[in-house]
């Protein structure tokens, strides 16, 4: 799928966790590795609190290498509600870093939980704080990390500010960007010029589509202009991974028949449109 091209493109586990807050599909990631295998990806990305029995990383690592794909990072999904970590945040943040030692490479995703957006300037602070504690520990143990704000009502990293705020104030020396595009798009910004706007940040790259109604489509089915930002990336020659985490309605009812048509549509629409 990406031959010729600086990067890689990869899957997301999230479009399988919709259905039912992940009671439907729990403990199926490697069901969930074939499918991604089989839909030419050659990537994934779990969610940490979500691996079951494959959070070993011995089970991981032979999955992995039976379908040919490899981790490209593990999204650290947490609350991060207080002025600090949690004695359990802590402690779910150093048993993923822990895992991705065994995989060179793989990118501490970090990701905050939406609870509502009070006390904004505060909470803020408090988050890049916890953000950029954590992304130095992963890094003193040589694991890459990338902050992925989100768009939900309820996140306090959706709007334009609330991205200036948490960007400008991360530790850029411990940990890079994950613009994802549809949720950039769906808090009423221009993706595209945001990632250039942050370009020296971006390490990981989040894919999924938009149309508005009310928020997410099948990939190639909305208003997201996936092909000039790629194009964009191949020209600036981004060398790390595109991950595609499909939350378009369809993924509700048959997440495999979307990650299986999301590999497709890359490599039959994508790809050949790109100069």
């Amino acid at each position: 799928m990406t031959e010729q091209l600086p990067f890689r493109f990869g899957a997301e586990v999230y479009t399988w966790f919709m259905n039912n807050d992940g009671q439907t599909h729990k403990g199926r990631l490697g069901h969930m590795i074939e499918v991604i295998a089989n839909a030419q990806f050659t990537g994934i990305q779990p969610i940490h609190f979500w691996m079951g029995d494959l959070s070993d990383p011995d089970r991981l690592e032979e999955k992995l290498k039976e379908q040919g794909i490899e981790l490209a990072a593990i999204a650290l999904a947490l609350d991060w509600n207080g002025t600090e970590e949690t004695e359990q945040e802590t402690k779910e943040a150093n048993q993923t870093i822990s895992l991705l030692k065994r995989f060179p490479g793989a990118i501490l995703c970090t990701v905050q939980k939406p609870s509502g957006r009070h006390d904004l300037t505060s909470r803020r602070r408090s988050l890049v704080n916890i953000v950029n504690n954590v992304s130095r520990r992963a890094m003193e143990k040589g694991v890459p990390c990338s902050f992925h704000p989100n768009s939900p009502h309820s996140s306090i990293t959706r709007t334009e500010e609330d991205y200036q705020v948490i960007l400008e104030s991360l530790d850029h020396t411990a940990t890079g960007w994950t613009p994802d595009v549809g949720h950039i798009i769906n808090a009423g910004m221009d993706p595209l010029e945001k990632m250039k706007e942050y370009a020296s940040m971006i390490n990981h790259v989040h894919y999924k589509d938009w149309n508005g109604e009310p928020e997410f489509a099948l990939m190639g089915e909305g208003k997201v202009d996936l092909l000039g930002i790629t194009q964009w990336l191949k020209d600036r020659d981004y060398s790390g991974w595109i991950i595609c985490e499909d939350e378009g309605e369809k993924a509700l009812d048959d997440p495999d028949f979307v990650t299986l048509h999301d590999g497709h549509w890359i490599k039959e629409v994508l790809l050949p449109g790109l100069k």
